[in-house]
């Protein structure tokens, strides 16, 4: 059945897209500036004013400069053993507490549930964290950016809820069968809930990926600082001497804002290029675990 527009539908189809098209460009011209603004020359970017439609002068000497600072490696192995490793753990313990509170002959699981979602709300807060760190002998170690957040509360209840919706069926026929818990979960349970385990992995991912503050206040070593740490002393701090060396004093201002501009993009494309890949999975995966109670 087609059905006949009005003038009505067609001048309010305009303005959706009139309003979406506009919420991109807002959304995505600050990225495109700085693309633009590191592959710019130093010296035409200051002299620039109002809004940046192209590189002025495009030079690479910004990202020269940033590759060639040690930190910024270290960075990058810091951050990617992070996430590879903190993200492959919290999904790990996420699992194994969504798959128990997911089961209904679990006596304590409403009890444990409500302590579970409490913590959404109320909080020790950074001095007891920063006590629980110290106490378990983690201070100056990557271990402090992993171990202490292996769960999320919220990824918890979406992922129990995606697990719940898994027929009972299933988790039985397994245990007649002679499946034990472990079997069940990374045999049957998981597998079937891939989309909800690629939507975790995105999330906990870009937690770790963007995290940098409980790096600043567990990590004395500097050669631990994950990248994200890195990127904020280089932009709040200021620290682009040592990228510039060989530049006369009065370059190093207009250098020291190009290479900002370069260290925010090398911070930012690896973790823009994964979320086409898990993108697919996203809409899904969230819906599965939060349309079922």
């Amino acid at each position: 059945m087609v059905v006949k527009k009005t003038v009505g539908d067609y001048i309010f189809d305009s303005m959706t897209v009139i309003v979406l098209i506009a919420l991109a460009v807002i959304t995505a011209y600050p990225f495109v500036y700085v693309a633009f603004a590191s592959l710019s020359s130093a010296d035409e970017l200051t002299a620039h004013s109002g809004l940046l439609l192209k590189p002025l002068e495009f030079s690479l000497d910004a990202y020269k400069a940033v590759l060639n600072n040690p930190m910024i490696y270290s960075g990058y192995m810091n951050t990617l053993f992070i996430v590879v490793v903190g993200t492959t753990y919290n999904i790990i313990m996420t699992s194994m507490g969504a798959f128990v509170l997911s089961r209904k002959n679990f006596f304590w699981r409403k009890p444990i549930t409500i302590l579970i979602v409490f913590t959404m709300f109320f909080g020790g807060g950074l001095i007891p964290s920063f006590l629980l760190v110290k106490d378990l002998g983690l201070m100056n170690s990557i271990w402090s950016l992993i171990i202490p957040g292996a769960i999320g509360t919220w990824n918890l209840i979406i992922m129990r809820t995606a697990f719940q919706g898994i027929p009972d069926s299933l988790v039985e026929s397994a245990y007649i069968d002679g499946a034990h818990d472990f079997t069940i979960l990374f045999r049957i349970i998981i597998p079937l809930a891939l989309p909800t385990i690629a939507v975790m992995v995105l999330y906990y991912g870009v937690g770790h990926w963007n995290a940098w503050f409980g790096a600043m206040i567990y990590l004395r070593n500097r050669e631990l600082w994950p990248l994200q740490l890195v990127l904020r002393e280089i932009l709040i701090s200021n620290s682009t001497d040592d990228m510039m060396a060989g530049a006369v004093a009065q370059d190093r201002a207009a250098i020291g804002e190009t290479i900002k501009y370069a260290t925010i993009m090398v911070a930012t494309l690896p973790i823009l290029a994964a979320y086409p890949f898990l993108q697919k999975y996203f809409v899904k995966g969230v819906m599965v675990g939060a349309l079922k109670g």
